[in-house]
């Protein structure tokens, strides 16, 4: 996508670092309209994640202008709002094709380009990552800086503040920015606050501070006395207490707009000794008034049209797995006042708001801490009530130990409800939902469920809900069901997997949603198709029952075959002596970059064609 010169005259002056900073920078405040306004044109036309992006185009530009890029170390947390920094660092022509197949990553990423130096896609990674690069820094000698970015969301999880008290402690120059865009303290952000940012930033107060402590050093009383007054003159007028706790010179807060004033106190506290904490006020979706006033709408969107200030209707096509979970979650609740319902800061993708509003006493955000949400929810079901931990597959990667230590060995009664389970699409690597049947799989007490259909979802949570022996984990995928109709509330037997069509000499052992591709190409196979239901325990007698009437077993899952469910029934084989071929199905050893779930499940042949391909093609062997 060539840029608009008529359109764009300041923003086509910058396509790299290197030619921004050549700007002079009274023309900052005119590049940040021209890029705000090519990225509300470019994301309408690809979709993606939009609403940060707007908040932090003043920051991309003032830190691109002072820092100096790539050489410096710019760490991005997440990396929703990195969409301006790809546009400023080369990439501007080919941002239109963020998220989809072969086109940029959604999130900064090393093997896309040198400007990228953490890939990202968790929350919360940027300070340790930046910390590590610090101190190889300080060791190289070379004068290179270190600036994390983190926004007050991913701040929440205890992961930031592991690596900020070892920051204070170890004290490496370096530079975390708190990227603020809950407007609980915007009243202490304005003129007063900027000119007392470019003071504290300044070197007559750095002066002063650092002479002050040399020269009172060795009075201890007097020293005592100057730490005292020193937070108490900070403490009037600066939320940044804790922070100072922590070992960091807190600055802030400051309007995370003012391009011009940002850049001055970044170039300040870009020569600071020690570790600095620079705390921003911004608004997400800045710019653009239907997402200043629903970020949350906003945050990623579908194409649209810029100047319709609306996004367009989904297409009706049935409820997602997330809204058949946030529906369950109500119709279980309302006979139930000890459920207790479990998100990590996923309220809207979990599809949880309804519970949220309906039954507020029961409901918890934890904010961005995965080991928390677990162990939480022990402690609920060790106190005597029924905790559902609303999780996706990807993020509970998060909190492993947690669901071994304190849940499985203990046998306490929590679900899980692993939403995004299997291939996510857009978000590519690093939100895969490739490997819970793999680390689930082999910890002992604990139940897990795939269901094929919308309403063996319904049924399995049900299942788990009821179940008091230990744990249970429900995994279900991204997107819309397949139409099935919701049946009453039922308890399934434990273990037990049914046969959806008879067929010959081939079967067909599914586990989850792909049962609908299985059931096509057993058609033309003319194959037995088993729907799995469980992957743990597995149904050993009907496992032994297609093994001995039939002459091919197949496997079919999303989850890594390596350690998958297949590999379950492999190792259940071999104990029982009982050779016999077996095809596993499912993700290949590799991580599976961007693109749309359709485009992806045909690639890696999970799809009835790539079924039918496989099967006839180990057959010739």
């Amino acid at each position: 996508m060539s840029i608009d010169i008529a359109k764009y005259p300041t923003l086509a002056l910058a396509e790299t670092p290197d030619e921004l900073r050549l700007l002079p920078k009274e023309s900052l405040p005119k590049l940040c309209d021209e890029l705000r306004q090519f990225l509300l044109n470019s994301v309408g036309r690809s979709s993606g994640h939009f609403a940060s992006g707007l908040g932090a185009i003043e920051l991309t530009v003032a830190l691109h202008y002072v820092y100096k890029t790539p050489f410096d170390n710019l760490v991005w947390d997440v990396g929703h709002q990195a969409y301006p920094h790809k546009i400023l660092t080369g990439r501007r022509d080919r941002i239109d094709t963020i998220r989809q197949k072969n086109g940029l990553h959604p999130f900064p990423w090393r093997a896309e380009s040198e400007y990228d130096v953490l890939s990202v896609g968790h929350s919360s990674t940027s300070i340790s990552a930046g910390l590590g690069m610090a101190i190889a820094a300080e060791k190289e000698d070379k004068n290179r800086k270190t600036a994390c970015i983190i926004g007050d969301g991913a701040i929440t999880a205890g992961m930031a503040f592991e690596a900020m008290n070892h920051a204070g402690d170890v004290a490496p120059d370096m530079l975390v920015i708190l990227n603020d865009n809950e407007m609980s303290i915007s009243e202490n952000v304005g003129a007063l606050n900027n000119h007392l940012a470019h003071l504290l930033s300044g070197k007559l107060y750095t002066t002063l501070r650092e002479g002050g402590k040399k020269v009172f050093s060795n009075l201890p009383p007097i020293k005592e006395l100057l730490k005292k007054t020193e937070e108490h003159i900070k403490g009037m007028v600066v939320p940044g207490t804790m922070f100072e706790e922590l070992g960091f010179n807190y600055i802030g807060p400051v309007d995370g707009h003012d391009v011009i004033a940002l850049v001055q106190t970044l170039k300040n506290m870009r020569d600071l000794k020690g570790p600095q904490f620079l705390h921003i006020m911004t608004k997400k979706g800045r710019g653009y008034e239907p997402a200043e006033k629903d970020p949350i709408s906003w945050h990623a969107v579908p194409k649209f049209d810029p100047s319709t200030f609306t996004l367009p209707k989904s297409k009706e096509s049935g409820p997602t797995f997330s809204k058949i979970f946030g529906d369950w979650l109500c119709d279980e609740a309302e006979n139930d006042d000890k459920l207790m319902a479990i998100t990590p800061a996923m309220r809207e993708g979990s599809g949880m708001v309804r519970f949220s509003k309906e039954y507020p006493k029961q409901y918890f955000d934890v904010a961005i801490a995965e080991q928390h949400a677990v162990t939480f929810a022990a402690g609920l079901a060790i106190g005597g009530y029924n905790p559902v931990v609303a999780i996706y597959s990807t993020f509970l990667q998060r909190g492993y130990d947690q669901v071994i230590h304190d849940v499985a060995i203990q046998k306490v009664p929590v679900l899980f409800a692993i939403d995004r389970a299997g291939i996510v699409g857009a978000d590519g690597q690093t939100h895969q939902g490739s490997f819970d049947l793999s680390f689930l799989r082999c910890i002992p007490t604990l139940v897990i469920m795939t269901p094929s259909d919308e309403n063996e979802c319904r049924q399995m949570l049900h299942t788990g809900y009821q179940y008091k022996e230990g744990p249970c984990a429900v995994r279900y995928p991204r997107g819309t069901g397949t139409g099935a109709e919701l049946q009453p509330l039922a308890s399934l037997p434990i273990g037990k997997g049914i046969v959806r069509r008879q067929g010959e000499k081939i079967a067909i052992l599914c586990f989850g949603t792909l049962l609908s591709h299985a059931l096509i190409a057993a058609e033309k196979l003319n194959a037995t198709v088993v729907d799995m239901r469980f992957v743990k325990p597995l149904d050993e007698a009907l496992i032994l029952e297609m093994a001995n009437s039939h002459e091919l077993l197949v496997t079919l899952e999303e989850n890594a075959i390596m350690g998958g469910a297949g590999s379950g029934i492999n190792e259940f084989l071999m104990h029982e002596r009982k050779i016999i071929p077996i095809l596993n199905l499912g993700l290949p050893d590799f991580f599976i970059s961007q693109g749309s779930q359709e485009e992806l499940i045909s690639d890696l042949g999970l799809d009835s064609e790539g079924i039918i391909d496989a099967i006839e093609q180990y057959q010739k062997k």
